[in-house]
């Protein structure tokens, strides 16, 4: 581009608004389909060409791998390459592992990428069996434990304030908990909650690393805030100490994460934290037809949320929407096959379309049936493309022909190795088979695009494993079956919404109304996936010829030209609300206390409070020696943030020193006599 005009041309009013806001704070309400990635990637653009911002300087923080790498991308083709684009979990791996030898010692720990082997033999270390699906759940129950900030110790209490339902009894999943927290710890490794948490540990204790940080970022931008759960807002605000240059970005209709621990609060309190922020709304969906929007709208507006975004299509006019009964599981599954093959025979590509349901248990009948009707498919949430078998090898092969001096054409060189590996002229039938032969077929097409700009082997291979780094898989050809969940952030031409009964959608465990409003949200998410062609159904029974008890979901009550289930359904009890955490006022003053550290403390940081010098630091070098024998950081026992609320209350009783943020019942019962020792000394 030729000047900086020329970044903010061809946005529409709301975008441009979002691209012109170069200083924070930015609070940028994005509906689906709306343009929010084109909106923040020119904003930067604007910033960095207009020389508001060092490209450098800035930060730009999304939750995918792939979302990254598409947001660099982008950045490089509006001529900012130097903005660092990353997760939550690279940004803070990146800064700990280069800090780690100067302020810790030693080498860095290790990175786990699945939690699944510890939590193995901590069952073992408490003589407990666990088989493989076991063993996920607790592992997505201690996740939200750690993102929550909450520890071993204080598990069984916070599970039942946040009605929560654990795979295995609350105290025998705290003891899982405890048993992996010391595993890891023994054997020197993190996981991807624990970076983020030592990150900002070793930022608040170490002032040199927190300046050299914060001199380097000084300009922020967070994609999907919606998701951002505590432990995350507590890195971001430590990265931020106290400035507030930052954009954030997100759609309150698009919260489905609340189960591991994300909240939307920070995306709709926003206003309230930063006052002075500019919010925006992006409303124009350049996605979805009027006939989607509409349906879209219709569902979100029956909530009970206040701060639902109405979209406003922008597309022309497409077919309506279609509602499909049928009266068995397999009889679903055979119309949705049906529907397809009608697509594909008037030119809608099958990696176009899309069968979305809400639990992945719910793919095998349509696995069977698209495998029946010899229709390609492709499961998303399973492996990822660059990990599967045949891709593996086929990278391999192609790694090492590339070190030879072929002189053969790429496209041809590429499909000659594919060939022995199993890519054929025509496609096999269907099933595993097929799905080997599309990944082939997706690497040959590759291949063929990219030897008509003239790359030659070494360049396909870098484009490879760059694409492997970014998780940026080529297109498949199939349709893609996958879980509500997984489906968010993609779109496609033709989506079906399968197995809409109540107990499904909403899920039969979501209690609270709160739980409910986020089913609601899930159908929402699915529905703004689709371009042009949707169709929703449900099943009246699981089998053929079982009995016929099941009911559309509430959602789609007064939608479908049926009439309402809701007279079908038995009026449940009301249900307790939530409970949600009370206050913490700031001893002192009485004001509430927003940041975690100020509630550790119990008073507001710029509040006087009085404390013996001489115990805080009897307190820090007793961390220091108990750190030492136990071969951990000193933060791992007790943060200064802790150590200076001990050395300010004084605590002279167990129950005194519970009563402390930062401390638990695990942590009494290892450090509490020496703690309350010093305590009762200084007195």
């Amino acid at each position: 581009m030729s000047s900086v005009d020329d970044v903010l041309s061809g946005l529409d009013p709301e975008q441009r608004a979002v691209a012109e806001a170069v200083r924070g704070p930015v609070c940028v309400l994005a509906g689906a389909g709306t343009g929010k990635t084109r909106a923040i990637t020119h904003r930067i653009a604007h910033a960095v060409r207009s020389g508001v911002v060092d490209a450098p300087s800035v930060l730009a923080v999304t939750f995918t791998t792939r979302a990254a790498g598409e947001l660099r991308q982008r950045l490089r083709a509006l001529g900012a390459p130097g903005v660092q684009a990353r997760t939550f979990h690279a940004a803070a791996l990146r800064q700990l592992t280069y800090f780690w030898p100067r302020v810790i010692g030693g080498e860095a720990p290790s990175v786990i990428e699945s939690k699944l082997p510890v939590l193995s033999e901590a069952c073992r270390r408490l003589r407990r069996g666990a088989d493989r699906s076991e063993l996920r759940d607790i592992a997505s129950e201690v996740e939200w434990a750690k993102v929550t900030q909450i520890g071993p110790e204080d598990y069984v209490a916070a599970a039942a304030k946040y009605h929560r339902t654990p795979p295995v009894p609350a105290e025998e999943l705290a003891r899982l908990y405890d048993a992996y927290e010391q595993i890891r710890r023994e054997r020197h490794l993190v996981d991807f909650e624990t970076i983020l948490e030592l990150t900002a540990a070793v930022m608040t204790e170490h002032q040199e690393v927190a300046a050299q940080i914060r001199q380097q970022y000084r300009y922020f931008v967070v994609d999907e805030y919606q998701d951002v759960n505590p432990l995350q807002k507590l890195l971001l605000d430590t990265w931020l100490g106290g400035r507030d240059d930052l954009c954030v970005v997100g759609d309150p209709n698009q919260t489905i994460y609340s189960f591991t621990g994300a909240t939307p609060r920070y995306l709709t309190g926003f206003a309230v934290e930063y006052p002075d922020a500019a919010v925006i709304k992006l409303v124009r969906d350049y996605r979805s037809t009027p006939q989607v929007v509409d349906l879209a709208n219709l569902v979100i507006a029956k909530g009970r949320s206040p701060h639902r975004l109405e979209l406003v299509a922008q597309r022309p006019d497409g077919p309506r929407p279609g509602f499909h009964e049928y009266d068995d599981e397999p009889a679903e599954a055979a119309g949705v096959a049906r529907a397809i093959r009608k697509l594909l025979d008037q030119g809608v590509p099958s990696r176009e379309i899309a069968v979305l349901f809400r639990t992945n248990s719910q793919s095998e009948a349509y696995e069977e049936a698209l495998a029946k009707a010899e229709l390609p498919y492709v499961v998303r949430g399973g492996e990822r493309f660059f990990e599967r078998p045949e891709v593996r090898q086929a990278v391999v092969l192609l790694r090492g022909a590339a070190r030879s001096a072929s002189e053969e054409p790429l496209a041809s060189e590429v499909h000659h190795i594919l060939a022995g590996l199993g890519l054929t002229p025509a496609p096999p039938g269907g099933g595993k088979a097929r799905e080997k032969w599309e990944s082939l077929r997706a690497l040959a097409d590759l291949a063929e695009d990219m030897a008509a700009d003239g790359a030659d082997l070494h360049g396909f291979v870098a484009e490879l494993e760059r694409r492997a780094s970014e998780q940026h898989a080529p297109p498949v050809e199939g349709v893609t079956l996958a879980s509500l969940h997984a489906a968010k952030g993609l779109e496609w031409d033709a989506v079906f919404l399968v197995g809409l009964t109540d107990g499904m959608l909403p899920i039969v465990y979501a209690e609270t109304p709160e739980q409910i409003e986020e089913e609601r949200r899930l159908l929402y998410v699915g529905i703004t996936r689709a371009r042009r062609h949707l169709a929703l159904s449900w099943a009246l029974s699981r089998t053929p010829g079982g009995r016929k008890g099941r009911r559309p979901s509430r959602f789609l009550d007064g939608l479908t030209g049926r009439a309402s289930s809701a007279a079908a359904r038995t009026s449940a009890p009301p249900r307790e609300r939530r409970q949600v955490a009370a206050p913490v006022s700031c001893r002192v003053c009485a004001k509430t206390l927003v940041a975690a550290a100020e509630q550790k403390l119990g008073r507001c940081a710029t509040c006087p409070a009085d404390y013996d010098e001489e115990l805080l630091e009897s307190l820090k070098a007793w961390r220091t020696a108990t750190a030492k024998e136990g071969k951990i950081p000193p933060y791992v026992v007790f943060t200064d943030v802790t150590l200076q609320a001990i050395a300010e209350r004084v605590p002279r009783t167990e129950q005194e020193l519970l009563s402390i943020a930062g401390v638990g019942r695990v942590k009494l019962d290892r450090y509490g006599e020496a703690v309350l020792s010093l305590c009762r000394s200084a007195s």
